[in-house]
């Protein structure tokens, strides 16, 4: 089955975030993807994450395509026009890559190349709208295609948000629900306090919601983001817990993988495990949530 349809069927999806290399050689996504092949329902690939240059999320996903994985391709505002993002759907439908994610981008000033110009030709509801035109068969200038793209379409959510701020991305989902998402990754989640009010805003009949579940890699890791990362919080039980433990590592995934089951017991659509470089803990990852 399809991630499509294992979410159109209720199963509770796993999906794994791999970085591709900066370079080209392919080698340890290779080896980390191999490591988990038949446990993750996809392999999300990022588009040059926090704004460093990295291999595309289009020669990722390609390349683990021919390896047996499924994948999730992004598709970022950021840095290509209206010209080379179609050009970009266009090839990845001819690939056979069925799921297509769209995102903003991130600030291309804390990358690691902060001269690089931003493009933001079409914003991301412009570019969800251009993703709808061409699955009707025509592109953005009204021309005909030879051969209509199919995908299964998704966004990014910001489920830490509250206040005035939830306000504003419950109307963004809205729009973004108008315009053909299907499914929803969040920002990482920790507070499933602040998440379960979250989750009171969404229908989730409507669209499939599939929290973040970021492994920390340190007490350090874990405060910084929580004092720095825009709604994100982590609860301080949750920071003392691992810098008192005899093994940190240990603990980290203990973390995530009590979050992954907690999620399950929400009935969110799934998760998405973003491990940050540690790719090569996912199995133990997936051995402690027993996945």
């Amino acid at each position: 089955m399809t991630l499509k349809e294992k979410i159109a069927s209720r199963k509770f999806v796993v999906l794994g975030e791999f970085e591709p290399p900066k370079g080209n050689d392919f080698s340890r996504l290779t080896e980390n993807a191999n490591q988990v092949k038949g446990r993750l329902d996809a392999v999300v690939v990022p588009e040059m994450a926090n704004g460093v240059m990295k291999a595309s999320s289009l020669g990722g996903c390609a390349y683990l395509k021919e390896k047996g994985l499924e994948t999730v391709l992004q598709v970022c505002c950021r840095d290509r026009n209206r010209l080379a993002l179609q050009a970009d759907i266009l090839s990845a439908s001819a690939l056979g890559i069925s799921n297509l994610m769209a995102v903003p981008g991130e600030d291309i000033r804390f990358g690691d190349h902060p001269q690089a110009r931003e493009v933001y030709d079409l914003d991301l509801m412009e570019l969800l709208e251009a993703m709808g035109k061409m699955r009707e068969g025509r592109d953005m200038a009204g021309i005909e295609l030879m051969g209509s793209p199919a995908f299964f379409t998704g966004s990014t959510l910001n489920a830490g948000a509250i206040g005035g701020a939830l306000d504003i991305e419950i109307k963004n989902l809205e729009k973004m629900l108008k315009r053909g998402v299907e499914f929803a990754i969040t920002t990482p989640v920790f507070d499933l306090h602040r998440f379960r009010q979250f989750l009171k805003r969404v229908d989730m009949d409507r669209v499939a919601i599939i929290p973040t579940v970021l492994l920390l890699k340190s007490a350090g890791m874990a405060r910084y983001i929580d004092r720095n990362i825009k709604n994100v919080s982590i609860p301080p039980e949750m920071i003392r817990g691992i810098q008192k433990a005899p093994d940190k590592m240990k603990q980290c995934i203990g973390i995530a993988a009590e979050l992954i089951n907690q999620f399950k017991d929400l009935k969110m659509a799934g998760v998405m495990i973003s491990t940050v470089g540690w790719e090569d803990k996912l199995p133990q990852l997936l051995d402690t949530a027993k996945i």
